[in-house]
């Protein structure tokens, strides 16, 4: 096993896609599960689903298999987690998200999706802690995410590989949340680089361009699992509204106290759609 200090993703010869079936095939003998079904990765407020969802039989930090890093923001765990749902299906959770703006490259980023695809996970369920520009949105709001607009001038994908994004944010998926939570609203997300909040003329921007959501992951991630044939959905917990629609300045700890005043009603909510998956 290989730790963050020498990162065979950062060497540009290196097949990130050789990377993840070691990563993954590191979990399976790590866990003694050689096939994953589900994969979750769980941002800001969404961390007690893992313990909804079923029955965790392992726990491995992320940093003890290939390519992961360790955690670099308060309020993600850094670890990996086996689940065996009551279907008999397996979820592999993620609590290890590395984001864009640490500056290691985007295929760390999405490393973990990856990594998921290589474990034999066809559907990724994506979440986050994001800012809001519908002022209805108040904090505590999950919504669903129905499209991205990416913001960070940089892809997953390398070299000639075209990518069809149309229904990236699957609408089977989405139909599915709502059956289970009628009120379930959606918008389109915003990723921007970071770490830097967004201005208010930025947050207009977003609005103007058709964006409703704003935020520093997932976009990423979602292009890798479609390159990897995944099935989507994304989620993001609305913490606070967006920079100008929100009078006062924004910090991340709102963000966290935002996820933990929502995080069992919204966790509970994701353990019901896993279910009924």
């Amino acid at each position: 096993m290989l730790t963050t200090e020498i990162n065979p993703l950062d060497a540009p010869e290196t097949n990130p896609f050789d990377v993840a079936k070691i990563a993954a095939q590191e979990i399976a003998d790590a866990t003694g599960v050689d096939h994953h079904d589900i994969a979750l990765t769980l941002g800001s407020g969404w961390g007690k689903a893992a313990d909804l969802i079923g029955e965790t039989t392992h726990t491995i930090p992320a940093q003890e298999i290939t390519g992961f890093s360790a955690p670099a923001l308060a309020g993600h765990a850094g670890m990996l987690r086996s689940v065996l749902l009551p279907t008999g299906k397996r979820a592999l959770v993620i609590g290890a998200r590395t984001h864009y703006y640490e500056g290691h490259g985007v295929r760390r980023v999405v490393h973990s999706v990856r990594t998921a695809a290589a474990t034999g996970a066809t559907t990724m369920i994506l979440t986050n802690g994001a800012g809001g520009i519908r002022e209805t949105w108040t904090p505590g709001t999950p919504v669903l995410i129905s499209d991205h607009i990416n913001l960070t001038a940089d892809s997953p994908l390398e070299g000639a590989t075209f990518i069809d994004l149309t229904d990236l944010y699957s609408q089977r998926l989405r139909d599915l949340a709502r059956g289970i939570d009628a009120s379930l609203d959606e918008g389109v997300y915003c990723q921007f680089r970071g770490p830097h909040y967004e201005t208010p003329a930025e947050v207009q921007m977003a609005k103007a361009i058709g964006g409703h959501i704003v935020g520093m992951s997932t976009a990423l991630e979602a292009i890798a699992a479609r390159q990897a044939g995944m099935e989507i959905l994304g989620m993001s917990l609305i913490t606070n509204l967006a920079a100008g629609i929100q009078k006062t300045p924004l910090s991340h700890g709102e963000v966290l106290e935002a996820g933990q005043q929502a995080e069992a009603t919204i966790s509970a909510l994701l353990a019901k759609i896993v279910a009924s998956l």
